[in-house]
C-alpha cells in the first residue's frame, strides 16, 4: 500500500491461468472442491401445530418469471423473454448448477438476449439507414448501435452464467441454450 492510501503493484486482475473446470478436474482425479448447497433435513422440519399464523406455501422446481419479461410491447407483440428465462433455467437444472445461479441473474440475461433479437428484427424492418431528425439526410441506423450493445451486454451475462456451470458442473456437458436459439433465428429466416 502507498503512503496515499493507494493499492499499486501486486497481481494483475485475471493474470495467470485459468481455473480448469469441474468436471475435467475430477476427470483428470485432481483435488476438486464440489460446492454442496445446503440439503432440507425432514428431522429439522417443523410441525403445523408449532406455527402461528402461517401462509400455504407451496414448493417450486423453477422461479416464476417476471412480469416484465413477457410484458406486451409497443407493436403489440409480448416480448417473449419468458420463454429464454424458462429455457435457461431447465439448461441449468439439467446441469444441477440451477441452485448456483441468481434467477436475476437468468431475467437480465434473457432481457437482453430478447433485446438484442428485437434489433435485429428493426434493422431487417427499416434497413441500416435512417433519416436525420433536423437535416432529413442519411445517417447510420440508431438500432445498429443498440443491438450492438444488447449483444454485449447479454454475452457478458451470459459468460457469467456459463462460468458458474463450468466451475461447478461435476460431469461432462455437451450443448449451449445460445447454439439453440441462433439455430431457431436462422431457421425461421429460411421459411420466409
Amino acid at each position: 500500500m502507498a503512503k496515499d492510501g493507494t493499492n499499486r503493484g501486486g497481481r494483475r486482475v485475471r493474470a495467470g491461468d485459468k481455473p480448469q473446470p469441474l468436471a475435467e478436474k475430477i476427470a483428470a482425479g485432481k483435488a476438486a472442491r464440489i460446492l454442496e448447497a445446503p440439503e432440507f433435513k425432514p428431522e429439522s422440519m417443523l410441525e403445523a401445530s408449532e406455527l402461528d399464523d402461517t401462509a400455504d406455501l407451496n414448493g417450486e422446481d423453477m422461479p416464476t418469471p417476471s412480469e416484465y419479461l413477457s410484458a406486451r410491447q409497443k407493436d403489440g407483440k409480448p416480448l417473449g423473454a419468458d420463454a429464454l428465462f424458462i429455457e435457461t433455467w431447465k439448461w441449468l437444472k439439467e446441469r444441477g448448477c440451477e441452485k448456483f445461479v441468481n434467477p436475476r441473474l437468468v431475467e437480465a440475461y434473457a432481457q437482453s438476449f430478447t433485446r438484442y433479437i428485437q434489433c435485429e428484427e428493426a434493422i431487417s424492418t427499416y434497413g441500416l439507414l435512417g433519416k436525420h431528425p433536423t437535416t432529413g439526410g442519411a445517417i447510420a441506423s440508431p438500432f445498429v448501435q443498440m443491438s450492438q450493445s444488447f449483444q454485449k451486454q447479454a454475452n457478458l451475462l451470459w459468460y457469467e452464467i456459463f462460468d458458474i456451470v463450468k466451475q461447478n458442473c461435476t460431469t461432462a456437458f455437451i450443448g449451449n441454450p445460445q447454439d439453440d436459439i441462433m439455430e431457431a433465428l436462422l431457421s425461421g429466416r429460411r421459411g420466409r
